[in-house]
């Protein structure tokens, strides 16, 4: 598809304060988009919309709180006079074998990524309907291939990409597209978050390549651009990735046998590993659970 100018669009990224929605936010602020940042940092999320081009501004909000989103939505809707672009960008990970994973950092990997996706789209469906606007969903190559010790991770993000093509087909004829993005391992807070545990940074290192690399971010996210400018059903942060999809239905075999082997050898060093949320994004999401429950 041609390209479609991003000057004067109005694009809403989740997740914003800092990694792939924080350097989206500025790129596409570049190109001329008006920006609408959200997240749980508030402070973090000014300092982005400070730093932007152009006209933005920042909401406070949990993506798993339909009410608050909705008040952001309708918030947003005053602010700009109207939404284009939606990215669905927030997530957080957690790692360990399941069965000594913490419950509820498990449950809360699905909730932001699956359910905050699935709210977020909700709350800003009515105004991508005004303006024949686009959704993406960003997902993973973990939603195209099993990891073991990333069960919640894979889980989510193969959930959010199903519930992105279901998506796709029930607005398509609404003038509404939908598309969903797929990175590997980026150089993002959360990828080095994940990489202080040295069982999972070095199971990580034995991946085959080119699934045991850290991409650098900026390449990535200009490949999103890319694809929000041509509103693509599929996105790829990595190029590879795209041929992934060919062999995906091989992959939970072929990981069920490989994962078997690489467990054993590890088996040794998996007790005490840390079980809840990493990364910056991780902890504020801890705090502010935290603070709720105060």
């Amino acid at each position: 598809m041609s390209r479609v100018s991003l000057e004067g669009q109005v694009a809403v990224v989740t997740g914003a304060a800092r990694g792939v929605g924080e350097l989206l936010a500025r790129k596409l602020s570049a190109r001329g988009a008006k920006i609408a940042l959200v997240g749980l940092e508030p402070d973090a999320l000014k300092q982005v919309s400070e730093r932007l081009h152009g006209d933005s501004d920042h909401w406070h909000a949990d993506v798993t709180d339909h009410e608050a989103m909705t008040r952001v939505a309708a918030e947003v809707k005053e602010r700009f006079g109207k939404v284009d672009i939606v990215v669905a960008n927030a997530g957080v990970a957690n790692g360990g074998p399941f069965a000594d994973s913490d419950p509820q950092s498990w449950r809360r990997v699905v909730e932001v990524n699956l359910i905050g996706s699935a709210v977020t789209a909700r709350a800003f469906l009515p105004l991508l309907k005004e303006s024949r606007g686009y959704l993406l969903q960003i997902a993973s190559l973990a939603a195209i291939t099993p990891a073991p010790m990333m069960s919640a991770y894979c889980a989510s993000k193969a959930g959010v990409e199903a519930y992105a093509h279901c998506l796709r087909a029930e607005v398509g004829h609404q003038g509404v597209r939908v598309g969903v993005g797929y990175l590997s391992w980026t150089d993002t807070d959360m990828v080095r978050g994940a990489d202080q545990d040295e069982v999972m940074r070095e199971l990580r290192q034995r991946l085959p390549w080119p699934a045991n690399k850290t991409y650098p971010l900026g390449p990535a996210v200009d490949r999103i651009v890319a694809g929000i400018e041509r509103r693509s059903a599929h996105v790829y942060g990595q190029g590879w990735l795209r041929g992934m999809q060919g062999v995906r239905g091989y992959l939970p075999g072929l990981i069920g046998t490989v994962g078997q082997r690489e467990m054993r050898r590890f088996a040794p060093r998996l007790q005490g590993m840390r079980t809840g949320l990493v990364g910056a994004g991780g902890s504020a999401d801890e705090e502010t659970r935290a603070t709720q429950r105060s």
